[in-house]
């Protein structure tokens, strides 16, 4: 129904998207979004353009509709944009016209969330540095010069959809668009100028006449026509500010971002469908995953701080590009069961009541439709006796029932495979004639310690960092040079103080110590033993930025650097010395990026003498060929320190293997029981971050790459290598309670038990078949893929039918039964487990 109602036609034409003009009308009411006098229910999923490449934008698309996406929403990243006032930048990543087209290209519609403020753990929130240097300009206030801006950008967006064709009004996809952005978690903070601005803001949406709705997220006052949506974990209890208003969810955090010292959050999926069919039982009729894609923070796109390069989130469809199992899976059986009720959902509000303690029952009747939610929202199961009929409710799940009496779905039993991941490593394949000769295969540069350039400056006092490098680099380098006329017989300490993110200390041109932030304090407090010499000695202070703050009241003005103090410590005698109001010189950036060394092909590289390794600020370069096949490609990272990574000339983002997450705090298994939150469920522990860095396949060539690699703070380049990402594995594991698949659904009551539940399995590539089969257990197994194990009882009969029915095949079904197995154990509800392997 979904795509056949789409109001759009698209043509290829010349290498060209070619629209036809079909007009279309959004609106919306109190249920739901109007599109052509037509009340929709609508599952959306968040795409960023920036954060894939425009190679993979048509299968992350199609992938999404596959699962039951019927929209695509994306921020717009206004640094990404319009990096200098008045310079606009559209190509590549930055294709936003070209994005869209590819969503309508799939028959999807979009929600452009222009903002232009983004937060999405992006740097700076999305706004452009410069914007922070407009005299008397304040953020996201009743602030004249900020509203000129935000409108100026606002409009540009905006024209130029319009002048490609792309709202709905002008039969094109967009059939919303978003201002401002949860700016509602931290309006108190802006006092009585908030409101007026938020109300502005409305205004000068609505005025540029898109033709479509206009919504702002996490914002209980947003006035009208504004729509007030939800983001959070859970939206079920959440309401308009009108009754003329829909219910709808913006943001449905799939999972959570990973920090660079953190460990790796995910959200079990039978949680996730548990809140979606909670929001559509309530009322819901528009649901968007945060994120259905997350990609890759290429280059220094990163907020935070500390924001990791991957922003894999847990979604759907992994980092780089592969359906994530069986979370997609699910919840495209989810979306499924959700539209067979949609009729229902449309029609009319639902009737709630509660037949027992934490069971909620949700009823649309409308004629001879009928549709109903049956919830449980305790974490022991239940049983619920609805419409004379009694049904088993697993805790925390809902049984949807398209025709308020059979169960097609319950969200916590999954009928979807799963699947095995890993990442095979291979060799880089050095070519190295191509390198003068190096052993190795790898050539270097060391970076200058200290003030290097021309464009150093002196200035008595310490320098916040990012008024004094308006985020041009991560780098800025503090330099003081002091006599000691006579030997102080002991050590003394330096101690630093730097609002963060982290800092390296050089005395003399040694490393002495260094030090970083985190996620939850960006802030560095350091005491550094150092030498010093009679005569003349330099202090030279790298600090580094690790991505801009993104969130909060006033981020915009939390600073970064080495603002002080800065002391000298003798602790034999007590005496110190205060050195943050001395004449420090500046230097912003390094040399090598002013040489533009990250092209791998300007500088003198040195190939003929000993690589040297483990040490500091060093400029590495080798050649490869990239792995063969078209696997998705990663570098594995370990043996290096901290810095950033460029392929053929592109920024594959800041690497750093060495910051390792808290050894508490995770669990071998979460219970998707009771209410999700972002420290719940956590892998990973005591394990460095993120090891692996996507590198797009797009951006090798077949024969030779070039790889330029910055180390910070120390590394052997010759431990890192290339992996591809593999599936080693697809299993299922499904019950005799389980109902029936999906696409098997029939209101008929007697068709429903003639049906049974099936396990089914599917090769993730085409060309592959299920070649061997792993492990098959008809009875009680336990465990989970890649570990399942036979219970107590076990049909001997399991592994010859399941090999009989898939080996060979790119897909199998089978019916989970004692008439397929016999029954091994009676009295006792039985489940069939399988993993295969495909080649």
């Amino acid at each position: 129904m979904r795509v056949t109602q789409i109001v759009l036609g698209l043509v290829w034409f010349l290498g060209v998207y070619v629209l036809a003009s079909f007009c279309s009308n959004v609106t919306y009411d109190h249920r739901a979004l109007v599109i052509d006098g037509k009340r929709r229910v609508l599952i959306s999923g968040s795409i960023h353009y920036p954060r894939s490449t425009p190679q993979m934008w048509p299968d992350l698309i199609q992938k999404s509709k596959d699962g039951g996406i019927d929209v695509i929403e994306t921020y717009v990243f206004w640094n990404l944009h319009e990096p200098v006032r008045g310079q606009y930048n559209f190509e590549g990543r930055g294709d936003l016209v070209g994005f869209v087209k590819a969503v309508a290209a799939a028959g999807l519609y979009v929600h452009l969330r222009i903002g232009p403020y983004a937060c999405a753990e992006w740097n700076y929130g999305g706004f452009p540095l410069w914007l922070h240097f407009i005299p008397g300009i304040k953020f996201r206030t009743d602030n004249e010069p900020f509203k000129a801006e935000m409108k100026r950008f606002t409009a540009k967006i905006v024209d130029l959809m319009k002048q490609e064709n792309l709202y709905a009004s002008q039969g094109g996809p967009i059939i919303l668009s978003q201002i401002e952005n949860e700016y509602g978690d931290v309006d108190s903070h802006y006092g009585p100028v908030a409101k007026p601005y938020i109300n502005w803001a409305a205004s000068m949406a609505t005025s540029l006449d898109t033709g479509v709705p206009w919504v702002m997220c996490q914002q209980a006052n947003a006035p009208d026509p504004i729509i007030n949506t939800c983001n959070d974990f859970y939206c079920d209890q959440f309401t308009p500010n009108s009754d003329k208003k829909p219910k709808m969810w913006t943001e449905n955090w799939s999972g959570w971002f990973l920090a660079f010292g953190g460990a790796v959050p995910y959200r079990p999926v039978e949680d996730l469908a548990f809140a979606v069919a909670r929001f559509f039982q309530r009322g819901g009729t528009f649901q968007n995953y945060y994120m259905y894609h997350g990609g890759t923070n290429f280059g220094r796109t990163t907020g935070g701080p500390f924001i990791s390069t991957s922003y894999d989130y847990d979604a759907p469809i992994d980092e780089y590009g592969i359906i994530r199992q069986p979370k997609w899976g699910h919840l495209k059986d989810l979306h499924k069961a959700i539209k067979l009720c949609e009729e229902a959902l449309v029609a009319t509000d639902p009737t709630i009541s509660s037949p027992g303690p934490n069971l909620e029952t949700a009823v649309y009747k409308t004629g001879s439709v009928c549709a109903s939610f049956l919830a449980n929202t305790g974490t022991s199961d239940a049983t619920v006796t609805f419409n004379g009929n009694s049904y088993h409710l697993p805790g925390w799940s809902v049984s949807i029932l398209p025709d308020c009496k059979n169960v097609v779905l319950n969200t916590a039993k999954i009928n979807s495979a799963s699947m095995i991941s890993s990442f095979a490593t291979e060799s880089s394949k050095e070519e190295v004639d191509s390198l003068d000769g190096s052993s190795s295969g790898w050539s270097w540069i060391s970076e200058p310690v200290g003030i290097s350039k021309a464009d150093a400056f002196a200035k008595p006092g310490l320098l916040e960092q990012i008024n004094t490098t308006a985020d041009r680099s991560d780098y800025l380098w503090y330099s003081l040079s002091l006599v000691a006329e006579e030997d102080a017989g002991e050590q003394p300490v330096l101690h630093i103080e730097s609002l963060g993110h982290a800092l390296h200390a050089f005395i003399n041109g040694k490393l002495a110590g260094s030090k970083a932030g985190n996620s939850g304090n960006a802030k560095v407090n350091v005491d550094i033993p150092i030498t010093v010499v009679v005569g003349k000695n330099t202090i030279d202070l790298l600090s580094l930025t690790v991505g801009l703050q993104n969130y909060g009241a006033f981020y915009d003005t939390v600073g970064a650097g080495i603002t002080g103090p800065v002391i000298l410590k003798f602790p034999k005698n007590g005496s110190t010395a205060d050195l943050s109001s001395l004449p420090w010189t500046y230097q912003v950036g390094l040399q090598g990026e002013d040489l533009g060394l990250s092209s791998g092909s300007v500088g003198q590289w040195n190939s003929q003498s000993t690589l040297p390794t483990n040490q500091p600020l060093t400029w590495y370069k080798t050649n490869f060929v990239a792995p063969s096949g078209s696997n998705p490609v990663a570098i594995d990272f370990t043996g290096m320190g901290k810095g950033e990574a460029w392929v053929n000339g592109q920024s594959i983002g800041r690497y750093w293997p060495t910051y390792v997450a808290p050894n508490s705090g995770c669990t071998d298994s979460c219970n998707y029981r009771g209410a999700y939150s972002a420290n719940k469920c956590l892998k990973n522990c005591g394990k460095p971050s993120q090891t692996l860095y996507h590198v797009p396949r797009s951006w090798l060539k077949p024969d030779s790459n070039t790889l330029v690699l910055f180390e910070e703070s120390g590394g052997d380049p010759t431990k890192i290598s290339f992996a591809t990402k593999q599936i080693e594995s697809v299993c299922s594991h499904v019950s005799e309670s389980h109902p029936p698949p999906v696409d098997t659904w029939n209101s008929d009551t007697d068709s429903v038990r003639k049906v049974g539940p099936v396990l089914s399995l599917e090769c993730p590539y085409p060309n592959q078949v299920i070649s061997s089969i792993k492990f098959a257990s008809f009875g009680t197994p336990l465990g989970t893929c890649g570990n399942f194990n036979h219970g107590h009882c076990n049909s001997n009969r399991a592994l010859s039918i399941v090999q009989k029915a898939c080996i060979g095949s790119s897909s199998c079904s089978i019916g989970v039964s004692i008439n397929t197995f016999g029954n091994p154990c009676r009295g006792v509800t039985k489940s069939l487990a399988v993993e295969a392997a495909c080649t």
